[in-house]
C-alpha cells in the first residue's frame, strides 16, 4: 500500500471555515477513497477534498509519512500539522489523528479503514469574541490533557530507569560518588510529575493538592543540588566562580506544596547566578523569626537594581532582559501569597540583591511509622503486566524482577486475558489507556472470572470516574518502585517471616 493516493485527491475550493467550531471527521479506504465525511469536512474540503492538500510544504512529507505508518496499522494521535487558506495571510494550525479500524478476525495487519480526524486551532470569524476564547481554551485543554498522559509516561520511563540504575550500582564507590546527581535528577522528575498533575486539575477545574508539612533547610538542600549546574559547573567552565555559603539552621516546618516552593528558590536561584556575570556569593539562610516566622534569606554579590526597577520586579510581564518573559517572580510572588507568606527585596546597584521570605510555621509534627520504622519486604509473588508502552512495561517489568518478583508481560488486554487461561498470578498491574480494550474494562473482565485476585489499575489520569470494587487500587503515573512494593504487600501480604 501507498500513501501517495492521499497527497493526490482532488479538492474543492472553499471560501471559509465552518461556522461552529466543530471536529472535522472522515473515513477512507487504505487505497485513499472517501467512504463517508461529515458536514464540517464537506464544508471546508470538499466531499473528495483532503486537508493535506492544503498542508504547508514542509509538513506535507511528514504527513506522508504518517499515513504510511497508519496504513500499517499504527494510531497517528495529536499530530499539529500547519494549513493554508487562500484567505488567511498565516498558517492555520490544525491537530490531525489517524485511526486505523481492524475487522474483527480479519488476517491480515492492514486495516480495512482510516478515519481521519482534523481539528483547526482558531477562532471562526462569526463567533463572537468570548466564544471563540472559549473554544481556543477547551482545545488548548483537551491537548494538554493528550501532552500531559505522554509526558507521564515519559516520566515513568526516566524515574524506572533511575532507580534500575541505582539498583544496579548498589554500594559501590560509584554509587557514593554520583548519588547526589541520581537524587536531583529523579527530585526534577517527580516535579515534572506534580506539574503535570497540577495540568490536569487546572483544565478539569479539580481541587489542587493539599498542603502538607515542609522543611525548608532540606527542601533548600534539593534546590541547590538541582541548580548546581548553573551555579557551580556552567561558571567553572567560563573560568569564573561562584561561592556558596549557607546557614540552614533548623526551623519548624511549614506548611504547603514541596514541588511549587522548590519552583519559588530554583526560580531565585536562577536569577541571582544570571545576577553575577563576572562570578561572586551565594548565600543562603534559614532561622526562626518568634515575630514573623520562618525565614528564608538568599542573597547575591551582583549587580543589584535601581529602586525603580526593584519596586516592579514583582508585576507580570516587567522584566529587564531581552529574553525574559517578565512572568518568573510574578509566579514566585503569588506562590508565596498562596503559602500565606510574604516576600521582601533589598538591593544596591553594584553590591547586589537580597531576597528574605517569611512563611507561618505549624506545629511540629510526631514522627511518623514510614520515619521509626524500616519499610517491610512484600513476599515474592508472580505478577501480570498489562501496557501498551513497551518503554513503560519494561521497566516496572525489571523493578519487579530485582525485587525476586516473577513477571509477564502482555503488550494488550487480550494477551493479558490469555495469560490469565494459562497461568496463575497474584497480581495484576495494567494500564489504563490503552487501545480496543481500556484497563477498566479489561479490570471488569477479570473480576468476572477471577474474583479474588487483586487489580491495580495504572493512570496518568486524575480522572477516572471508578465504581466501588472494581479495581483493588489506582497508581498514579509516574511511580516508584516503593509505591509498588507497597501495594504489593498491602494486596497480596507481606514476607511469611514477619
Amino acid at each position: 500500500m501507498s500513501a501517495s493516493k492521499y497527497l493526490s485527491d482532488p479538492e474543492r475550493q472553499t471560501s471559509g471555515f465552518p461556522i461552529e467550531p466543530t471536529l472535522l471527521i472522515a473515513t477512507f479506504s487504505p487505497e485513499g477513497i472517501c467512504y463517508e465525511a461529515n458536514p464540517a469536512w464537506e464544508a471546508l474540503f470538499g466531499r473528495l477534498g483532503s486537508p493535506w492538500q492544503r498542508l504547508v510544504d514542509e509538513d506535507r512529507t511528514h504527513f506522508q509519512a504518517l499515513l504510511t505508518q497508519a496504513i500499517q496499522g499504527k494510531r497517528v494521535l495529536h499530530e499539529l500539522l500547519m494549513l493554508h487558506f487562500p484567505e488567511r495571510n498565516e498558517p492555520v494550525p490544525a491537530l490531525f489523528n489517524v485511526i486505523p479500524v481492524h475487522l474483527p478476525y480479519a488476517q491480515t495487519e492492514t486495516p480495512a479503514a482510516l478515519v481521519i480526524t482534523v481539528e483547526l486551532l482558531i477562532e471562526p470569524s462569526s463567533l463572537v469574541y468570548a466564544q471563540s476564547q472559549r473554544h481556543r481554551l477547551e482545545t488548548l485543554g483537551r491537548m494538554a490533557l493528550g501532552i500531559a498522559h505522554d509526558f507521564n509516561n515519559l516520566l515513568m520511563s526516566i524515574l524506572g530507569n533511575l532507580e534500575l540504575l541505582r539498583l544496579s550500582l548498589g554500594q559501590s564507590p560509584v554509587a557514593t560518588e554520583i548519588s547526589g546527581y541520581l537524587q536531583a535528577l529523579e527530585r526534577a522528575a517527580l516535579d515534572g510529575a506534580t506539574l503535570m498533575r497540577k495540568l490536569q486539575e487546572y483544565v478539569r477545574q479539580e481541587k489542587p493538592a493539599p498542603f502538607e508539612p515542609v522543611d525548608l533547610p532540606t527542601l533548600l538542600d534539593e534546590c541547590l543540588m538541582l541548580t548546581r549546574p548553573y551555579w557551580h559547573n556552567e561558571p567553572r567552565r567560563q573560568g569564573l566562580t561562584i561561592c556558596l555559603e549557607t546557614d540552614l539552621k533548623p526551623v519548624p516546618p511549614i506548611r504547603g506544596v514541596a514541588s511549587e516552593l522548590r519552583q519559588v528558590f530554583t526560580n531565585l536561584i536562577l536569577n541571582a547566578v544570571q545576577a553575577m556575570p563576572r562570578g561572586g556569593v551565594l548565600r543562603i539562610e534559614t532561622k526562626f523569626d518568634p515575630e514573623r516566622g520562618v525565614q528564608v534569606r538568599l542573597s547575591d554579590t551582583g549587580i543589584g537594581m535601581t529602586e525603580s526597577v526593584r519596586k516592579r520586579i514583582f508585576e507580570p510581564l516587567f522584566t529587564t532582559k531581552p529574553e525574559g518573559s517578565g512572568m518568573g517572580l510574578a509566579i514566585v510572588a503569588g506562590i508565596v501569597r498562596e503559602h500565606s507568606g510574604n516576600i521582601e527585596v533589598e538591593s544596591t546597584p553594584g553590591v547586589g540583591t537580597t531576597f528574605t521570605l517569611y512563611f507561618p510555621p505549624i506545629a511540629t509534627l510526631p514522627p511518623t511509622e514510614s520515619a521509626t520504622t524500616p519499610a517491610r519486604a512484600s513476599r515474592p509473588v508472580r505478577v501480570l503486566i498489562v501496557d501498551d508502552e513497551v518503554g513503560v512495561r519494561t521497566v516496572l517489568a525489571r523493578l519487579l524482577s530485582f525485587k525476586g518478583h516473577t513477571v509477564t508481560q502482555a503488550a494488550s488486554a487480550a494477551e493479558a486475558l490469555s495469560h490469565l487461561q494459562t497461568q496463575s498470578f497474584d497480581i495484576v498491574f495494567t494500564d489504563q489507556a490503552m487501545p480496543e480494550m481500556s484497563g477498566l474494562e479489561l479490570s471488569q473482565r477479570i473480576r468476572a472470572q477471577f474474583p479474588q485476585l487483586p487489580i491495580v489499575l495504572i493512570s496518568g489520569d486524575t480522572e477516572l470516574g471508578l465504581s466501588a470494587g472494581e479495581v483493588d487500587a489506582v497508581l498514579a503515573k509516574p511511580f516508584q518502585l516503593q509505591d509498588i512494593e507497597s501495594l504489593i504487600r498491602k494486596l497480596c501480604g507481606p514476607k511469611p517471616t514477619e
